[in-house]
């Protein structure tokens, strides 16, 4: 039997932090927990559903790319760098790859993209609630490195309390400065002071 493995990232419309991908194969079709997309699940229902496949599954991968490198490469090409790097860790190369979404990453396996496949394959489903949890311990951990911004409570997305702390205290490091409301927000004290001179 074929060994088949799901991929999927997390963190892609975040303003800050990694952007995260995971890699999962189940021992064969159908001997899996029963498991639904990240984004449909409650977080302590996704946690657990983590934990289960983590036992469950006989390979399984997270890797991720960098904030630097989200705006180095943009973050479409910095996702896919990310899956090909979760697929290189499995230890195990699946003789297919399922990913989630419209392109496929240059991975050494064959394999397709699908569009909404997080909620029909449970390789995807499961790849994407591992890259969903790991994310979100991340952006816990770099709450208390970068305080005031609320990382822990929104995992870095544009809600009004993340974009109220980036108003109070600025841009930090963990933040993507090719994300537009980040670049315009670095540019204002510039366009400030380029006024103030004229």
């Amino acid at each position: 039997m074929r060994r088949l493995v799901g991929i999927d990232e997390a963190g892609r419309g975040a303003l800050a932090g990694p952007v995260v991908a995971a890699a999962v194969i189940f021992p064969t079709a159908g001997n899996h927990p029963r498991i639904k997309d990240s984004k449909q699940m409650r977080p302590k229902d996704r946690w657990d559903q983590a934990r289960l496949i983590r036992e469950s599954a006989p390979a399984w991968s997270i890797a991720m790319a960098s904030v630097e490198e989200i705006d180095q490469l943009n973050i479409h090409h910095a996702s896919l760098l990310a899956m090909k790097r979760a697929v290189e860790l499995l230890g195990i190369l699946p003789d297919f790859a399922l990913v989630d979404g419209k392109y496929y990453p240059k991975i050494r396996v064959p394999g397709e993209a699908l569009i909404k496949g997080d909620s029909l394959i449970a390789e995807i489903s499961a790849a994407s609630i591992l890259a969903k949890t790991a994310r979100d311990a991340l952006m816990i951990k770099l709450e208390s490195r970068y305080p005031g911004y609320g990382l822990a409570q929104h995992k870095g997305y544009p809600t009004k309390l993340h974009l109220a702390g980036l108003l109070k205290i600025g841009v930090s490091p963990c933040h993507r400065r090719s994300y537009r409301p980040i670049a315009r927000m670095m540019e204002q004290p510039v366009m400030a002071m380029l006024g103030s001179i004229g």
